[in-house]
């Protein structure tokens, strides 16, 4: 009878609730319960406001609580919204791309090459906050204008015989404005998930007969995308949003969807069509930056 009951594992009677509440678990999900629910206030709270106005209609002043799906009719299929979302779309994704490409030299620099200085080259990259965003918009602004330092230098080099009016109020200076505010925000990500990578797995690849190009994309890039993932996204979602960078050095060829969205509720005085902007420029980012995700992984995945 004993030999046959030696095989029959134990029933593990569930925890008590007293006993529960004494747990570690239990002081963990103490621990962040305030900010979460603070955090879903904040957050969740104003999208579920946006999402209903998006379903009403409003005449002048008034709000009409009637659902209808007229705004993203308009939302989806004028002309003009498609447009501005098919450029905002690609400026936020071209932005987001070329942060990278150009945060993450410097972040492995000074990760690989920094030493003991890291924290000091970290502290020269937070320098441009010092000043207002506005600030540094305006330096572009003044550094593409038509009297600008860029035309300046073109004719003073001769590479041009007068200014050009192409480098102000059109997309490109929108990328070049949104590249730079931006770059600095993709650098910390990355220089955080590169401190990670196991330096003995970069040596085991040497000395298994890669070189340094074929051992980065093998080891060192790999291991380090979940910090390019992040200043991928950390760029691109806010990016699209962004209205001051477009409205100041952007004209008619560099407007966005946010700015109709801030149009919307403002001067037009139609929250509603402003929410279902906001919401289809949501979901429509969402869907964007997934597909940038598995794209990322799909290619680091090819160079293996």
């Amino acid at each position: 009878m004993s030999a046959a009951l030696e095989g029959i594992s134990p029933v593990v009677a569930p925890r008590a609730p007293a006993a529960f509440l004494k747990s570690d678990e239990a002081k963990g999900y103490t621990l962040i319960a305030p900010p979460f629910v603070y955090a879903l206030i904040l957050l969740g709270l104003p999208i579920l406001v946006v999402i209903a106005h998006s379903f009403w209609s409003q005449n002048y002043l008034t709000i009409d609580e009637t659902l209808t799906l007229e705004n993203y009719r308009q939302a989806l299929f004028e002309p003009i919204y498609q447009d501005l979302l098919m450029r905002s779309l690609f400026i936020s994704l071209t932005v987001s791309v070329l942060t990278v490409i150009f945060a993450y030299p410097v972040a492995y620099f000074i990760s690989f090459h920094g030493g003991r200085h890291k924290g000091l080259w970290l502290f020269v990259i937070t320098i441009p906050f010092w000043t207002s965003y506005l600030l540094r918009v305006m330096s572009w602004k003044v550094i593409l204008g038509y009297s600008g330092v860029l035309n300046s230098a073109l004719m003073g080099l001769g590479i041009t015989s007068e200014p050009s009016t192409a480098l102000l109020y059109n997309s490109t200076a929108v990328l070049i404005t949104l590249t730079h505010a931006w770059v600095a925000f993709a650098i910390l990500p990355i220089f955080v998930s590169l401190e990670k990578v196991d330096r003995t797995l970069i040596e085991a690849a040497t000395d298994l007969g890669d070189g340094p190009i074929r051992s980065f994309l093998r080891v060192t890039l790999p291991l380090s995308l979940p910090g390019v993932t992040a200043a991928l996204l950390i760029v691109m979602i806010p990016t699209v949003g962004d209205y001051v960078t477009p409205k100041m050095v952007g004209g008619t060829d560099g407007v966005m969807i946010a700015n109709a969205i801030q149009a919307q509720f403002g001067r037009a005085m139609n929250k509603p069509l402003g929410a279902a902007l906001s919401v289809t420029t949501m979901l429509a980012v969402c869907a964007m930056a997934a597909v940038s995700v598995l794209s990322l992984r799909a290619a680091v995945r090819a160079f293996r």
